[in-house]
């Protein structure tokens, strides 16, 4: 997918304040080597240089790289896929956040996870789990089947907090901590329910014409505005997991 890394800047910088939060349980100490997988536009491996450790960001997408390395050209950016990661044994730690719900190779992913790693190093990741977006999706779905002809297939992997526990385990990880929980997310401005689908479900659109891209918009507000309309702002129906494990 294409990304449109300044529309992520101005309308989605919510996710890189969340991902920062994260930065508690990471704990980077300075001199240790980490991993920012799915690093987009690099602001948290900023962060986590800032406490002193040597950071790699990698990232599928060549837009998201190329503003990072714009925007903090001291730091070590790499197109990477995060299913076919190249690194053995390199990093103390490997720090992901809201990035493995687009990995549907998920256990090539963890093994590669695992391969990064020094044995009794560190994963810490949040991302997308089983329900994220469930409102959300099907509105989306329903409403680009009538208005715009075609069948939704979602780009991620939601999975429950079971089942890659299971996979980080039988790949080389003891669990240290989990979590499932809810995450209602405000959407900026009266249109960030359509500017979220423009930023993250931009090929469901391609190829409609003006009047179809509209309508399947307009439809999935329309169908979403009870639910997800709260407070005078769009609330995302978020579900996320958030792991901690040990490389054995």
């Amino acid at each position: 997918m294409k990304w449109d890394s300044q529309r992520y800047l101005n309308r989605h910088g919510f996710i890189i304040e969340r991902g920062r939060a994260l930065l508690d349980l990471l704990a980077p100490q300075a001199g240790e080597r980490i991993l920012d997988l799915g690093c987009g536009t690099g602001d948290i491996a900023q962060s986590i240089t800032e406490c002193g450790a040597r950071v790699v960001g990698a990232d599928a997408s060549v837009e998201m790289i190329a503003t990072a390395r714009e925007r903090f050209p001291a730091l070590d950016f790499r197109v990477e896929d995060a299913a076919a990661l190249p690194f053995e044994a390199e990093f103390d730690a490997v720090y992901s956040h809201a990035v493995l719900h687009w990995v549907t190779r998920a256990d090539d992913a963890i093994r590669g996870m695992r391969r990064a790693l020094k044995s009794g190093g560190r994963l810490v990741a949040e991302f997308g789990g089983w329900r994220n977006c469930a409102a959300l999706e099907a509105a989306f779905a329903e409403s680009l089947r009538q208005h715009g002809g075609r069948e939704y297939r979602s780009p991620w992997f939601f999975p429950s907090l079971a089942d890659y526990a299971t996979r980080l385990e039988a790949h080389g990880f003891i669990v240290r901590a989990a979590w499932h929980f809810d995450l209602p997310t405000p959407l900026r401005g009266e249109d960030g329910l359509r500017q979220w689908v423009l930023q993250f479900l931009p090929r469901q659109l391609a190829g409609l014409d003006a009047a179809a891209h509209e309508a399947v918009l307009a439809g999935m507000e329309t169908a979403l505005r009870p639910k997800l309309w709260r407070d005078g702002a769009w609330q995302a129906d978020y579900r996320r997991l958030r792991l901690v494990a040990e490389a054995v």
